[in-house]
């Protein structure tokens, strides 16, 4: 199943969901230190867990952004308006899995990363954190693909 931008503002398609999931496992991440690992099988394991998510892109998502976080940081880092500790939990591990898409899922439209990017931190973030991370990742895309940011 591929995403399209009528699935970011749609149904959430199976890979949303996925997104989901793994903004909730890299908050966890983040805050409590919890291994990959170990989150993999709780999402699995509980009852509400993975629902209609796609699993194997959740797996895919969580595996790489912890594995490529340093890198992740710092391609986000310079589009930051305060320092990295400083970010909202929620806001940050957006931004990581956001940064994570743009950078290593080429098949998935940029517009779409950020539109669900926004989307997620309208669900969990903080009243205006959606603004804030729609500015850093759009300045990301830019920086990340200029050739497709500049064909939209």
């Amino acid at each position: 199943m591929s995403d399209t931008p009528q699935q970011a503002t749609g149904p959430v398609s199976r890979r949303g969901l996925a997104r989901r999931v793994t903004a909730q496992a890299l908050y966890q991440w983040l805050v409590n230190e919890t291994a990959p690992d170990q989150l993999l099988r709780q999402f699995r394991e509980q009852d509400e867990g993975l629902g209609r998510a796609d699993p194997a892109y959740f797996e895919a998502l969580l595996r790489g952004v912890v594995e490529n976080a340093p890198a992740l940081t710092l391609a986000v880092v310079p589009h930051l308006d305060r320092p990295i500790a400083q970010l909202d939990p929620v806001e940050h591990a957006i931004l990581l899995l956001g940064a994570y898409e743009l950078a290593h899922e080429p098949s998935v439209p940029w517009r779409v990363i950020v539109n669900e990017a926004v989307n997620l931190a309208k669900l969990f973030g903080s009243e205006e954190g959606y603004k804030f991370v729609n500015g850093v990742l759009d300045k990301l895309a830019r920086q990340a693909r200029p050739a497709e940011v500049a064909a939209s």
